[in-house]
């Protein structure tokens, strides 16, 4: 049985997961799994998604994939886009195979354990609420959020309250991204794969069922981070 390469928020940056693939020694029979944000900010969001379809990879669908796909939705029914600049530009470039790609990205993905000792994975952008199931989760929580509130309540900004990885109880173990400012976390049920590659940080995978994380560093500062701030929206 080949091993899963789950990968942190590429946004765009097209290179750093071509090294990261090589870095995992990613070879034929992988399984390859985004948790998101495949696209927007970084500079190549058209080589990504090509990368995606050559791959076979799978993945879920993250905010800013949301943005494009909704900006194509509003121009496709003859509507105003809403979304902002960054996103319009990301969607001009894409054509029909980088749609089906965005189209068929799902809120959240379920894998079975790769190994005996191992529990099922739960793969998803933002996070998952605890004590709510599965198929009730809210799709713009999927893709949002980031700490629970002292009272248990969800938020999307990092200051709120605790990382909500910390209080997911198992068994499963869920893969995420969405969080930059935290960097890499490793809960006991939950590992977070966003290291800020496109803000100048790294690009990281967990392999499974190595249970371990490979990154490699970005070649440069493509946003600054503190884009990631206000709008909570990175």
């Amino acid at each position: 049985m080949g091993r899963t390469l789950f990968i942190g928020d590429v946004h765009g940056c097209s290179q750093e997961l071509t090294e990261l693939l090589d870095a995992c020694a990613y070879a034929k029979g992988d399984d390859v799994v985004f948790v998101g944000d495949l696209v927007a900010k970084g500079p190549d969001s058209r080589g990504v998604l090509q990368l995606v379809r050559e791959l076979g990879a799978r993945g879920t669908r993250g905010n800013h994939d949301h943005a494009v796909l909704r900006w194509h939705d509003a121009v496709t029914q003859g509507l105003a886009p809403e979304q902002g600049p960054q996103h319009m530009r990301v969607a001009q470039t894409l054509d029909a195979q980088d749609w089906a790609v965005l189209q068929a990205l799902p809120y959240y993905l379920t894998l079975p354990a790769l190994a005996s000792a191992q529990p099922a994975i739960i793969v998803v952008h933002a996070g998952l609420v605890p004590g709510v199931a599965l198929d009730q989760q809210a799709p713009d929580l999927l893709m949002n959020m980031r700490t629970l509130r002292p009272d248990g309540s969800v938020s999307r900004r990092a200051e709120d309250g605790v990382l909500w990885g910390t209080r997911w109880p198992g068994p499963e173990l869920v893969v995420f991204g969405h969080h930059a400012l935290a960097g890499l976390q490793r809960h006991p049920h939950a590992v977070g794969l966003d290291t800020g590659c496109v803000y100048g940080g790294k690009l990281s995978a967990y392999v499974s069922p190595e249970d371990r994380v490979v990154s490699v560093p970005a070649r440069k500062v493509y946003v600054p981070i503190a884009h990631e701030r206000p709008s909570g929206a990175a």
